[in-house]
């Protein structure tokens, strides 16, 4: 796991898109770390400088594309 410090006006979502280029399932690991217990007292934006723990995720893996006609 990592520490990144919050940017002026972030959001927890908008740091999980910004290091992970995602949200989806991310954003919830994020704030369930015993290592941000209290992060959402803040409310939805961060004061600058605040530290956030991001979890160990495994890359998404690729999806196939499908054509459906042709």
């Amino acid at each position: 796991m990592r520490v990144v410090r919050a940017q002026q006006h972030d959001t927890v979502d908008e740091i999980c898109y910004r290091e992970f280029g995602r949200t989806a399932g991310v954003t919830e690991q994020t704030l369930a770390l015993a290592e941000n217990h209290g992060l959402a007292d803040h409310g939805p934006r961060l004061p600058q400088g605040t530290p956030v723990t991001l979890p160990d995720i495994a890359a998404e893996p690729e999806q196939k594309m499908v054509q459906l006609w042709t």
